[in-house]
């Protein structure tokens, strides 16, 4: 029987985060997140992956406390001599500057997982100002911001092809390092049917913050487009030039990151005329690097909740050096861990603090929460020094400092219960809760993101709220401050009971029936959030599918 077998696509994945160790500031949240355990999975299954991302120096920043109390954020500059060094160096005219970018790379024996080339522009080919472009993540003055994208897309795939890697297709993760399309389509000649074919696109948010837009005309002056003419350019993303729908335009095939997020994504960028199709591939995580060993071991409930109980010991041996607040192994507790936006909403646990209070007093619940914000987002500061105020007030309630790789573990693995609150249908996946979820936290959420497809009522988590998804109207996407605290309340309101009338009785009175929805929770972890299901659909529904034509 004759079979047309055509070979993996060697694909580049180009991400302006990765995480894959807490030594580098290559991360902020979730993005990054997902981008790690990518990587860790497509190595792996031995798939021809190869990323590109940026040697953060100082990263998203470190959150300290100053003389008030208030939360500060400082960079500090970290060193990584464990990196290797690549002789290759490319440049980028970026703003009529030559700009020198070189590489370090991982190899897959440093951190298990494919090869990525981390990019500098800390030469000594370049003049102070541009060796601190590469120091800090997600700058927010527009040039800066637009250099470190060029950086990411331009100097990426000129270092892929200095480096002579194999590249079939072009991974867009966000729009970040769309800028490698504008390079691939000076490459091709400018035939952007020839780009379609090599080129796909991963949205991550509906959010605003998420889907940049710069004016075309500082694009054009810093070279962003490369060859492309301007008019072109504008065709492809407008006078406020989006870089989602740039994307949408200039690849052949996108994904959402989870089902819920794949009707909205497709109902928020609708209007986008000559878009591609926006199928819906759910995110998931390395279950090697996030599961603990005792929990993966544990078979029966008392098995499973002995070795929560050791993973809660280890989470409040470090509360208590960080903050100094003693918790109870025996108390039921909630960990709130994520970044601090303000519609992932940090505060609606905190409506009612009389009541809320009195379950902290009583000793029924405790309260974890960390997560960071962008330096300069002042919404996010103030959603976290408020939290730090409540903290203070409140007994039994923690505020931790600095949220990365490693305290990130130790919270998933301590937790009895993972809090989520997004507005709907504002998160896209959220895969912190995943992570959790495979170390027996059971996931408390509103019905948003992952959790409409992964978190089932009763069975292996708790859904408050629990309104059916739909079709979404346009101001759902932006509501009037009247719509939402209207839906804060109505999400409060039903948080608490199903905490009060649910949650804590399970707890404290079943507690074989908690033990069986936690290894219900690991279980679902474990067969379909890892990421090697997300990256063998990535391979089969995405990457495959452009390259052999059949799409």
């Amino acid at each position: 029987m004759y079979c047309n077998y055509t070979p993996a696509p060697h694909v580049a994945y180009f991400t302006m985060e990765i995480a894959v160790d807490p030594r580098l500031r290559t991360y902020a949240g979730g993005l990054g997140y997902l981008a790690g355990s990518h990587a860790r999975s497509a190595w792996q299954l031995g798939l021809p992956l190869v990323g590109v991302s940026i040697l953060w120096r100082s990263g998203y920043g470190d959150q300290t406390l100053n003389e008030r109390g208030d939360v500060e954020v400082v960079m500090n500059r970290r060193e990584t001599p464990f990196l290797r060094r690549v002789e290759s160096v490319v440049t980028v005219r970026i703003f009529s500057e030559d700009v020198a970018v070189g590489a370090c790379k991982i190899e897959p024996d440093v951190f298990g997982t494919v090869p990525v080339y981390l990019l500098t522009t800390d030469l000594p080919e370049n003049p102070p100002h541009l060796r601190r472009l590469t120091d800090q993540l997600y700058q927010s003055d527009s040039r800066t911001r637009i250099a470190q994208e060029m950086i990411l897309g331009v100097g990426g795939l000129r270092m892929l092809r200095a480096e002579r890697e194999a590249v079939d297709i072009l991974h867009i993760n966000e729009g970040h390092g769309l800028c490698a399309l504008f390079e691939r389509l000076a490459e091709t000649g400018q035939d952007l049917d020839a780009l379609r074919r090599e080129a796909v696109f991963t949205t991550h948010t509906p959010i605003a913050a998420g889907n940049e837009t710069h004016p075309a005309s500082l694009l054009g002056e810093a070279g962003y487009f490369v060859e492309t003419p301007y008019e072109q350019a504008l065709a492809l993303g407008g006078e406020s030039f989006s870089l989602t729908a740039a994307a949408l335009r200039m690849c052949r095939l996108a994904n959402a990151v989870s089902q819920a997020h794949g009707r909205v994504a497709n109902a928020l960028w609708r209007e986008v005329s000559g878009r591609c199709p926006i199928i819906a591939i759910t995110n998931s995580v390395d279950l090697e690097y996030w599961q603990d060993a005792r929990i993966a071991g544990a078979r029966a409930p008392s098995e499973l909740l002995a070795a929560k109980r050791q993973m809660k010991q280890e989470l409040f041996e470090s509360v208590f050096y960080e903050t100094g607040r003693h918790f109870h192994l025996d108390v039921l507790t909630l960990v709130w861990a994520r970044r601090f936006a303000d519609y992932k909403r940090p505060l609606l646990l905190f409506r009612d603090l009389k009541r809320l209070g009195k379950l902290l007093g009583d000793q029924k619940i405790q309260l974890i929460f960390a997560g960071k914000f962008h330096p300069a987002d002042e919404v996010g500061r103030a959603l976290f020094n408020q939290t730090l105020a409540y903290s203070r007030e409140l007994p039994n309630m923690a505020v931790m400092l600095n949220y990365d790789l490693a305290l990130s573990q130790k919270l998933k693995r301590g937790a009895d219960v993972w809090l989520n609150t997004p507005l709907r249908p504002l998160e896209a996946s959220g895969t912190s809760g995943m992570s959790a979820n495979m170390n027996g936290a059971l996931h408390l959420s509103s019905l948003d993101g992952w959790a409409a497809e992964g978190t089932f009522h009763g069975i292996n988590g708790f859904i408050f709220n629990p309104e059916p998804y739909r079709e979404f109207r346009p101001q759902e996407f932006a509501p009037t401050p009247e719509r939402r605290d209207a839906q804060d309340a109505a999400d409060h309101a039903a948080l608490m009971s199903l905490l009060e009338s649910e949650v804590l009785p399970c707890y404290y009175q079943d507690r074989v029936r908690w033990a069986r929805m936690m290894r219900r929770a690991i279980l679902a972890g474990d067969c379909y959030f890892h990421s090697e299901r997300m990256v063998m659909e990535y391979y089969n529904r995405l990457y495959d599918p452009i390259f052999t034509g059949d799409c």
